[in-house]
Formats: structure tokens, C-alpha cells, sequence
């Protein structure tokens, strides 16, 4: 796959067992894009420095830096989508996962096709985020809180907040339907574009992410409003 202007898209595949990468490799070379090689967290973390990254896909558990820490690390600087892979299949390592800052997880053993699949899901939403926007109000706004959509910003009275892309793609979405309640199944399949399966657990994730982000008080939320039994709103100030 490749960006406008024909520059191929870049993924770094992370994992200890050489056979793994080098069988991701090849799915994703068929589709068309650039792959970097990682074998633990280190030599992630020096390829993200060294080369333009868009699509991080790492292991759990690795020998130096594991895919846990590694993924705290990249956070504090990046917010290129992250798949996190395991063997692990328990919902509590999944929302481990998201809970450090990855934008999706899948299971060993996996279909290639299902992850290649989710690989272009991210991208797709990360590109996006380095696009204008294309017609109409880009601008929205609900008492200190605002979304530039043309500058891919949030601010927060002012203060700019880092969101990563899923988060950032849940925010416009509640954000551009002021006052309107969204389920967690019609968040997860606007945002995912999936059919919303045990959708809970990862939409709940990410909405106390982005709370957490721009709310004083996340237990008592000013924008982000929970509809118990219902879903999740901005509310119009």
C-alpha cells in the first residue's frame, strides 16, 4: 500500500521468533508495503528513531524489552497505530494491551489474512489523520474543548491533548454529533468498521483514555458523558 504520491507505507514487525516475522513479512510484502525487522523491544525502539514508522506490530513477551514496556515507551512520543500479538488469548492481557496505549491485539496462532486486514484498518484511520479535511466546518467545539479537524488537533482550554488515532477518531465522532448517544456497537463499528463482537472491553478502553485526557475530573466527566445502559455522548454545553 502506498500514500499519496506513491511513497510506500512502512510497518515494523517486533518479535523474538524470527519465523514469525519473517512469515508477516511476506503477507504484508504481498500487499505492497515496506517491513522492518525487530527481534525484542531495544531494537524496536531504535528502528522507530531511525526510520519514518506508520504501523507498529509487536510481540508480548520478548527477551531485553518486552512488547508491554516497549509499547509505554513509544507512547510518550508516537501515536503510530500498534497491534500487539500474543499468545495470550485471556481479556485481561487484551485490555493490558490497550491499556499501555495499542490500538489493537490479536492471538497467536492467527490467520494472516485477518491480520493483514486489521493492518489496513489502521492505516487506513492513521493516514486519515494526515489528511484536511475535505468539505465543511472542521472546527468543533463544545465549551473548552475543540477538535481541529484540518490540523488534526485537540485542545483542552487551549492546552493542547495528545490523542492516539483511535481515540482521536472516537472523540470527532461524538464530537461532530453533539448531544446524540452512541452505543458501544455503533462506536466500534463507525470506528473499527467491524461488526461490533465483544465490542465492550475495547470501546470502554479508550473512552477512559480519552477522559482521562481531557477531563479535570475523569470520575465526574464535563464532555464525555456515559448514558448508563444506553452508550456515550458529548454533552452541549
Amino acid at each position: 500500500m502506498r500514500e499519496k504520491g506513491g511513497k510506500k507505507l512502512n510497518i515494523l514487525v517486533c518479535d523474538d521468533d524470527k519465523e514469525i516475522v519473517e512469515a508477516i513479512e511476506i503477507y504484508l510484502q504481498q500487499e505492497g508495503y515496506q517491513v522492518f525487522r525487530a527481534y525484542d523491544g531495544e531494537d524496536a525502539l531504535k528502528i522507530l528513531k531511525e526510520e519514518e514508522i506508520h504501523l507498529l506490530i509487536i510481540d508480548v513477551m520478548m527477551p531485553k524489552l518486552d512488547g508491554i514496556r516497549a509499547t509505554l515507551k513509544i507512547r510518550e512520543e508516537s501515536s503510530i497505530p500498534i497491534i500487539i500479538l500474543s499468545a495470550k488469548s485471556e481479556d485481561t492481557d487484551k485490555i493490558l494491551g490497550l491499556n499501555v496505549g495499542a490500538d489493537d491485539y490479536i492471538t497467536k496462532p492467527f490467520n494472516p489474512l485477518e491480520l493483514v486486514a486489521r493492518v489496513k484498518s489502521q492505516l487506513r484511520r492513521y493516514t486519515k489523520l494526515g489528511n484536511a479535511a475535505e468539505n465543511g466546518q472542521a472546527v468543533y467545539q463544545v465549551g473548552g474543548l475543540a477538535i481541529n479537524d484540518e490540523l488534526k488537533e485537540v485542545t483542552v482550554d487551549g492546552e493542547i491533548v495528545k490523542l492516539t488515532p483511535i481515540e482521536y477518531n472516537i472523540l470527532l465522532l461524538l464530537m461532530k454529533n453533539q448531544g446524540k448517544v452512541f452505543s458501544i456497537n455503533q462506536i466500534y463499528e463507525n470506528i473499527w468498521n467491524e461488526d461490533a463482537i465483544g465490542a465492550d472491553n475495547t470501546v470502554a478502553v479508550h473512552i477512559r483514555h480519552i477522559r482521562e485526557k481531557i477531563e479535570i475530573n475523569p470520575k465526574e466527566p464535563r464532555y464525555l458523558k456515559v448514558v448508563w445502559g444506553v452508550g456515550y455522548k458529548i454533552d452541549k454545553n
